[in-house]
């Protein structure tokens, strides 16, 4: 199984690094021990030391104020060395009423089963065939249909049999949790990103019938730098950071969080 060396950088104002790195421990347990065997991928998570160079040879997920916020990482869809990012927006999770360790648990679930925002999953139904897009917390992204791991609130996710329209009428699972009982339904407070190709349609989002106001304010508004504006966006026009590196990951100076005392 592949391993991926995954470093977190904390460009926010609003979380201290021991946050972090308290929760990267939850994060690890969560990709190692209940991810990884759905979808065969796993990953090392580090933290980056404040005010050292992110590392070489590494995907990154930077923690930022807010999806406005115009720094060197804010505004970049790929690392300096082309390889994947991750963001996760503290200011504007809190504004919506989540908890930031359920987005940053998302953020790296999603990227991990689809890094380049290019995966997609073909449905027949009446209105046409439609391309569902793999993001794999999104029906289910609610801090509700979240678990905790060592008092950390993380994101439930969907299966690979969620994105399988063969697996209907059978017991799946289609998420982690077992909450989802047929492929592409959506938890309240869950969301979907979908275009009927038999139309010519664009991307659009469909949302739970049970979806709020502020819920669905999220879903229909792309943050800049989030998931669904880079796949509008495309990847011919992903922005490569031009932020200097430091040594590869595998010799860098980062911080690995303990997780012996979350298994």
């Amino acid at each position: 199984m592949v391993r991926i060396p995954i470093a977190i950088i904390n460009a926010s104002t609003l979380v201290e690094h021991q946050e972090i790195v308290d929760a990267a421990a939850a994060l690890q347990v969560q990709v190692s021990r209940d991810f990884a065997p759905f979808w065969n991928v796993d990953a090392q998570i580090a933290v980056v030391p404040p005010v050292a160079l992110p590392p070489a040879g590494a995907w990154w997920v930077v923690a930022l104020d807010n999806s406005d916020l115009g720094n060197a990482l804010g505004y970049h869809d790929l690392t300096s060395e082309g390889l994947p990012i991750a963001k996760v927006f503290i200011e504007t999770s809190r504004q919506a009423g989540q908890d930031w360790t359920v987005l940053f648990s998302h953020e790296i679930l999603e990227m991990l089963s689809d890094p380049y925002i290019s995966l997609t999953a073909l449905v027949p139904t009446a209105q046409g065939m439609l391309l569902y897009a793999y993001e794999n917390c999104d029906a289910c992204q609610s801090d509700a249909s979240g678990y905790k791991i060592g008092g950390r609130l993380v994101s439930d996710f969907c299966t690979p049999a969620w994105f399988d329209a063969n697996k209907a009428g059978t017991s799946g699972p289609f998420d982690f949790r077992k909450l989802i009982t047929q492929p592409f339904e959506l938890l309240a407070g869950g969301y979907a990103m979908l275009r009927n190709v038999s139309v010519g349609g664009a991307w659009t989002i469909v949302t739970a019938p049970a979806a709020t106001k502020a819920s669905l304010a999220q879903a229909l508004r792309p943050r800049i730098g989030s998931r669904r504006e880079r796949r509008k966006t495309g990847l011919g026009g992903w922005i490569k950071s031009n932020v200097e590196v430091g040594r590869d990951f595998s010799v860098a100076d980062l911080t690995l969080p303990s997780v012996s005392s979350l298994l």
